[in-house]
């Protein structure tokens, strides 16, 4: 019995061998995907023939000797011979010259990974699994954020970012120009003999996505005192999403787009027809804001569109307008649900902080106090893939840890944005 396990095992053997061989020296993915699940398969085969070979009792083989004091060993395996519990991520065994084994779908994900990343960012101290073979080039001492962290900072910017989570999220190579067509076709009436005119549709306007950086810096002294891992990555994320969050966001509404995105309210394209500046009688005035702004945006950009202003100006001013019968024009919005819905015209009012659009009754005359626009119509271009920087700042003696995000944004079509700006 056990010589034939030993014949099976040794085809078995020269079988992964062979496969090895061709995995190699393959060039096609596909087909190394391939083979690379034979050989995981191949591997947990001859683990259990291993297995059932220990565990068949050898008549020749010499008595087994004791083990000494503080000696441990495997149930099933001879003295002085380790036990192989697996190959090709089954298990702990150690691979065969020439053996590959298969990695995990996303490296940075990993348990070993996260808890390296911990490490340096606490002290500082680089270790192997931290050199992937992306990060083998670097000079400095620099390394990816982990999966985990990552995927989470995402996710709160989307559902936290009132802003963020409604513009175009682009991945295009930076320098990449983004057509825009500057004309439409149309139609002509034409008669028996007269032809209508040939009409190009041209694109001569564009908008060009740049490489500008994104930081957070959080300082060492902080991270210290996190000694869990799971505490280690709701800290730094907290930390990464406040920051980012409230950059984001008031980028692309303010930003000058010098070094930053380039902010709706400072786009010199959008037209000037449709920056309006309402005054103090009019903006309390339904009539005002239907002549003055819901007037101002052309109908093909109507669906879809919202307002963007400071929770004051809508609770203040907006939510207590009343007609010219002194009927309160947002009474529909309450009743529907539990609770109060933020809507102006028929259309959803976004509430956001002061610093993101002036509170009315903090803003001078001449700021902007409301956005009507549809923000897909705004494209942030980044691979969202954030990378850990680490220094020594001399003026406060300590390590600092800089996450930085590389992306850029800009309005793709400025046509269908309506700014409202205080009078006097």
């Amino acid at each position: 019995m056990k010589k034939k396990l030993l014949a099976m095992l040794q085809a078995k053997e020269e079988r992964k061998a062979a496969l090895t061989k061709k995995s190699n020296e393959s060039q096609d993915i596909i087909e190394v995907k391939g083979i690379n699940t034979q050989l995981e398969s191949l591997g947990v085969e001859i683990t259990e023939l291993r297995g059932m070979i220990d565990g068949i009792p050898d008549e020749t083989a010499p008595p087994a000797a004791q083990p000494q004091p503080g000696e441990q060993r495997s149930a099933g395996s001879p003295v002085g011979q380790a036990q192989i519990l697996g190959t090709y991520g089954v298990g702990s065994g150690t691979p065969q010259p020439g053996e590959q084994r298969s990695e995990p779908e996303d490296y940075y994900g990993t348990m070993e990974y996260r808890k390296a990343f911990m490490e340096f960012s606490k002290t500082g101290k680089v270790l192997p699994e931290l050199r992937a073979d992306a990060m083998t080039a670097a000079t400095d001492v620099s390394a990816v954020i982990p999966s985990t962290i990552l995927n989470e900072v995402i996710k709160k910017v989307t559902v936290y970012g009132q802003v963020f989570s409604r513009v175009r999220k682009l991945s295009i190579k930076g320098g990449v120009t983004v057509p825009i067509l500057s004309l439409k076709p149309t139609a002509t009436w034409i008669g028996e003999t007269t032809p209508s005119s040939k009409q190009k549709i041209q694109a001569n306007t564009n908008v060009s996505f740049s490489y500008y950086g994104l930081e957070c810096k959080v300082s060492t002294s902080l991270l210290a005192d996190t000694v869990t891992l799971t505490g280690f990555e709701s800290v730094i994320t907290d930390l990464i999403v406040e920051a980012m969050v409230i950059a984001i966001d008031t980028a692309v509404i303010n930003g000058n787009g010098t070094g930053k995105c380039l902010g709706i309210t400072a786009d010199t394209r959008v037209p000037a027809a449709q920056i309006v500046t309402v005054s103090a009688a009019d903006f309390v005035d339904w009539s005002g804001w239907k002549k003055q702004v819901f007037a101002k945006m052309p109908l093909a950009y109507k669906a879809g569109a919202s307002f963007f202003m400071a929770s004051g100006t809508f609770e203040g001013y907006i939510d207590g307008m009343v007609d010219a019968n002194g009927q309160p024009i947002g009474r529909m919005n309450y009743g529907i649900t539990d609770g109060p819905q933020e809507r102006f015209g028929g259309k959803e009012v976004i509430l956001v902080e002061d610093d993101i659009v002036a509170n009315y009754d903090d803003a001078a005359a001449g700021d902007v106090v409301a956005i009507y626009c549809n923000l897909k119509n705004y494209a942030i271009n980044s691979n969202m893939q954030m990378t850990m920087f680490r220094y020594f700042d001399h003026d406060t003696n300590e390590w600092v840890d800089k996450a930085i995000l590389i992306m850029d944004g800009k309005l793709l079509d400025p046509n269908g944005v309506v700014i409202v700006k205080k009078g006097a």
